[in-house]
């Protein structure tokens, strides 16, 4: 266990995989194309990919939004969220977002590296992932406005070829979409969530090779 998490600390510091690796999970449109144009720059946030062990394997949690009107109402995501004034950068955000949204408190010195920022076209966001790893299993608490469910995902599961599928999805009410997913605890993982485990897993199977 210690010597893949000394090798994401190491490979976290080198050149990334990127967007080569986003778009494998990118939905597409189903019978039409279109494309989002705002008038203002992208908004910061950032994600946590928090890393834990427990009985010998390795997880990280995983969120589900409660349902609302909102375009990533009901979704599975990693905690996160946008970059507050009092932030002094992204790292501090997805820290901070982490215990708020889940109640688990990282430090600086867990922190290990960061993933690709994403540009996240749908709500207008760029998104960078922030990794840490603690080398206890956490206590969960949720923030029920923010959080309906909290489950965990086995990081060697990622690489499971049976856990990457592809289902249509309607979003919007009338925009279909083909979306690659992730099936973790028989949960439907798709969207930027996915495109950010997906670089995820670029790197990990460089690991597992």
């Amino acid at each position: 266990m210690k010597d893949i998490l000394a090798f994401l600390e190491e490979r976290l510091q080198k050149p990334l995989p990127g967007d080569a690796a986003h778009q494998q999970m990118m939905a597409q449109p189903i019978g039409q194309r279109f494309k989002m144009q705002y008038e203002k720059p992208p908004r910061k946030g950032a994600v946590m990919i928090v890393l834990y062990p427990d009985e010998g394997k390795i997880y990280f949690p995983l969120m589900q939004r409660p349902p609302y009107q909102g375009i990533h109402g009901g979704q599975v995501s990693l905690p996160g969220g946008k970059m507050e004034d009092s932030d002094g950068n992204l790292i501090e955000t997805a820290i901070r977002e982490t215990f708020e949204e889940i109640g688990v408190k990282i430090s600086d010195k867990e922190v290990i590296g960061t993933l690709s920022d994403l540009n996240v076209t749908a709500s207008n966001f760029m998104v960078k992932p922030v990794v840490s790893i603690l080398h206890r299993k956490p206590e969960f608490i949720r923030d029920p406005r923010e959080v309906e469910q909290i489950f965990k995902a086995e990081v060697q599961h990622l690489i499971h070829p049976q856990t990457l599928q592809v289902t249509e999805l309607t979003v919007a009410q009338e925009i279909r979409l083909k979306a690659p997913f992730f099936d973790i605890e028989e949960k439907v993982v798709w969207g930027a969530t996915a495109m950010i485990l997906s670089e995820f897993v670029e790197i990990l199977k460089e690991y597992y090779s």
